[in-house]
């Protein structure tokens, strides 16, 4: 299936995607990337730009927004590569709390050109402030990280998973070292996603469970004072979320995203290769610990692989298609009863499979879509409650260029990672961001980040994050706020002199 996937992939970079008109809700980047470049696995740096990574290559590429703040007009530059020999497909990724980023591990590896079938073990972590990419070493002996889950916990480590065994490591992001964690673990990594939840613990649905005698519809939690696995209730998901179907490979056990919403329930999705069969979705309810059978996608369709974004309403936008890597997708949105068609009709969607996606939810509350191809927008994602909103208790009332700062405050991680996708790729956005806005002019530049004091979500207790004025930004009286998740607190006026 993996070769397969990848020879599906190389067909669509040889075709340029033309942008028809304008629908309601997705509206394509003004500025496309070069569509040969296959750019995919995007990630929201601290200072408000995205960064892109070429499908099996070494190039990154960095969207930054209008001076107003707009994504949908903003420009494509390249920034530094990854180290020689380094060009995965799918990886292991995380947005650090010191603002860096950490890629781990590739499903396939190589250049655009030669793209192997591989599992890779290689890594390497990018800083911003220099626009540098250094390697780095993975965990002793693990040798198939390939397109590994991770997560940052909420105490800052980022744990990653080996693919292909039942291990997981800690890394420490100021010393780089890794420590084993994970005991416990009832099947292979393979193909799972996790979800961190409320109470800082992860949750994560097997893929692999008739291989280990399991019901198929198994499910974990993972304790991070324990360091290890536990499995839940005996009923499990209720419903099977992973693809058993025979078929001339075999089954694919992929597992469709997770996404938190911040009632505290987790939208689960399912994959389902049976013809003419639709994937299940289940709903974990963080609270009580129970699972609820969710509705049946439509017809055929299912989610082997694919994105899923929260919005600022609480609700979860998703991406399906057919079977097992069929062409059609289409987009639904799940707000905890109901789902909805949201496809549109400019997108590239009837034409590829849902595994192609990637979302990104942005500081405007848009959701960033790529294809390997073209880059839209999903707007149009409601109000969020105001409880939800950061909320800016301490921030000095003057700033000035070039010097470096602390707000504190509370809600500044989020009730949510975000955005999901599984093992392939990782886009959580559950950190606190700093823009600020000229009152005069209405120019935005954010600030970044670095520091946060916690990467714990829906956190009841008062939090901070260090941020950086820059060096060249208009002066004067401005509105500063702090963004997660794509919602913004009440601004506070600060003078930048």
């Amino acid at each position: 299936m993996k070769s397969l996937r990848a020879f599906y992939i190389a067909l669509l970079l040889l075709i340029a995607a033309t942008r028809p008109a304008i629908s309601q809700a997705w509206i394509p980047l003004v500025n496309q990337p070069n569509p040969n470049l296959g750019l995919s696995n995007p990630l929201l740096l601290t200072d408000g730009t995205v960064i892109a990574h070429q499908a099996c290559g070494p190039q990154w590429w960095r969207l930054t927004p209008d001076q107003y703040g707009s994504y949908i007009n903003g420009t494509w530059k390249r920034i530094a590569s990854l180290p020689a020999g380094y060009g995965p497909l799918y990886f292991g990724s995380a947005v650090l709390p010191d603002g860096r980023v950490i890629m781990m591990g590739g499903e396939d590896n190589g250049t655009p050109d030669n793209c192997q079938s591989v599992w890779t073990n290689l890594g390497a972590i990018y800083d911003p402030t220099t626009n540098k990419w250094t390697s780095v070493a993975p965990p002793d002996g693990w040798t198939t990280i390939g397109d590994a889950q991770s997560v940052v916990l909420p105490n800052g480590l980022y744990m990653q998973a080996n693919c292909c065994t039942k291990q997981s490591a800690l890394l420490n992001p100021k010393t780089l070292t890794w420590t084993m964690t994970g005991k416990g673990k009832f099947d292979v990594n393979d193909e799972e996603g996790w979800n961190l939840l409320p109470d800082g613990t992860v949750l994560t649905v097997d893929a692999y469970v008739f291989q280990y005698k399991a019901n198929g519809k198994n499910y974990e939690i993972y304790h991070p004072t324990k360091g290890n696995w536990t499995s839940g209730a005996a009923s499990g998901t209720i419903v099977q979320l992973w693809d058993s179907y025979p078929n001339a490979q075999g089954a694919s056990n992929e597992v469709g995203p997770a996404v938190l919403r911040p009632d505290g329930t987790v939208f689960y999705t399912g994959a389902n290769g049976a013809p003419g069969k639709p994937g299940h979705t289940s709903i974990y309810d963080s609270h009580t610990k129970t699972w609820t059978a969710g509705p049946n996608f439509p017809g055929d369709l299912d989610v082997a692989d694919g994105p899923a974004s929260l919005l600022p309403d609480g609700n979860v936008l998703v991406q399906t298609s057919p079977g097992i890597f069929d062409v059609g997708s289409k987009f639904f949105v799940w707000d905890g009863i109901n789902l909805t068609n949201v496809t549109g009709s400019n997108t590239d969607a009837p034409n590829i499979p849902s595994y192609y996606g990637n979302m990104l939810l942005l500081p405007t509350g848009e959701v960033l879509w790529t294809d390997f191809g073209d880059v839209w927008v999903y707007q149009h994602g409601g109000r969020p409650n105001p409880d939800w909103a950061p909320r800016i208790t301490a921030v000095p009332s003057a700033v000035k260029r070039g010097q470096s700062y602390v707000v504190s405050g509370f809600n500044f991680n989020g009730f949510s990672q975000g955005a999901a996708y599984g093992d392939d790729t990782q886009a959580a956005t559950n950190y606190p961001l700093v823009r600020i806005t000229n009152r005069v002019t209405g120019v935005v530049t954010f600030a970044r980040t670095h520091d946060h004091s916690t990467m714990a979500i829906a956190y009841t207790h008062q939090a901070s994050t260090h941020f950086d004025m820059p060096k060249k930004m208009e002066t004067g009286l401005s509105d500063l706020q702090v963004i997660c998740n794509g919602i913004a607190s009440e601004s506070v006026t600060v003078n930048v002199e």
